[in-house]
């Protein structure tokens, strides 16, 4: 496919993507797997509806300034995001068979939402219904691990989450070979006055905001390796964000945030088909959230079934 002045074609999930965005600087939140707290970007995605425009996704500058948040920490090589190679890529799964082809967990399982009270109203709960859906609508059988990682001795411990996340999930991959597919669920931690919300045909959704670590950082200007966080299947995990975020897009423009690039690798190097998903913040509540995880599962039909 020709590169200049040519609109790129995303196989079956669409053929134009219409953005127009405003800027304002807000607090991302604990995002980061070492370095925990407020991750502070310049810009956040705000698509407005009313007025639209075509994107050249052919032109790298443009579909980096459409469709990602880069952290500080990290850059955006050009060798790593090929945006044809990334909306061609085949990530349908084998759903024949028996055994669970959906892996749901949550590195930061006590995660909730503003009218949350328990964790079957929080980020578990959500992963919960994302399994239901996904069972029950597209026949596609999954295993929901409710773990909290982020609690050590009964006590709140973001750090470490995910180094303690790891040994438990690669052993259930493991144990269950027929897994294609993992998605590791969040909910994003936000300034309180702060709400990532939009409203579809009188229905309030959660923003979607699809993370990834690229396992590069900088350091002296040049972007290097993060020593002791490789991940061989990096191309795909970003070519699955990507191809989530089109389709996720295609239902509404106003629903999507930018997708995040940070330094790191966050636990997506134990499948090739992995993916991290903010659902929302802790502003939001948990119908919202609710409502979004329709729209999510939508997509991986698209994409992956």
């Amino acid at each position: 496919m020709g590169r200049t002045g040519l609109f790129l074609t995303i196989s079956t999930i669409l053929t134009m993507i219409l953005f127009l965005f405003s800027h304002n600087s807000i607090t991302l939140g604990d995002v980061s797997i070492y370095e925990l707290g407020n991750v502070f970007i310049g810009t956040e995605n705000e698509v407005s509806e009313n007025y639209t425009q075509s994107i050249d996704l052919s032109d790298f500058n443009t579909v980096k300034k459409t469709f990602y948040a880069i952290d500080k920490k990290t850059g955006m090589p050009e060798d790593l995001f090929n945006i044809e190679e990334m909306s061609e890529a085949n990530l349908h799964i084998n759903i024949e068979g028996n055994g669970p082809k959906v892996l749901i967990f949550h590195t930061h399982g006590s995660e909730r939402y503003a009218d949350s009270k328990s964790d079957s109203d929080g980020i578990i709960g959500a992963g919960e219904y994302l399994k239901s859906i996904l069972e029950d609508k597209y026949g596609i059988e999954c295993l929901h691990i409710t773990d909290k990682f982020d609690v050590v001795d009964g006590k709140l411990q973001r750090d470490g989450a995910y180094e303690r996340a790891e040994p438990v999930i690669t052993q259930v991959i493991k144990e269950n070979p027929s897994i294609q597919l993992v998605i590791d669920l969040h909910r994003d931690g936000v300034n309180e006055n702060l709400h990532l919300a939009t409203t579809i045909d009188g229905k309030s959704y959660a923003k979607i905001m699809f993370f990834n670590g690229i396992c590069r950082k900088w350091d002296n200007g040049n972007l290097v390796p993060t020593t002791g966080l490789e991940n061989s299947y990096l191309k795909t995990n970003l070519a699955l964000s990507f191809q989530m975020q089109c389709a996720v897009t295609s239902f509404n423009s106003s629903i999507t945030r930018k997708i995040y690039i940070n330094a790191y690798r966050y636990s997506l190097h134990m499948k090739d088909k992995s993916m991290l998903i903010e659902l929302g913040a802790q502003t939001n509540t948990y119908e919202e959230a609710l409502n979004s995880i329709e729209v999510i599962a939508d997509a991986l039909n698209k994409v992956c079934f």
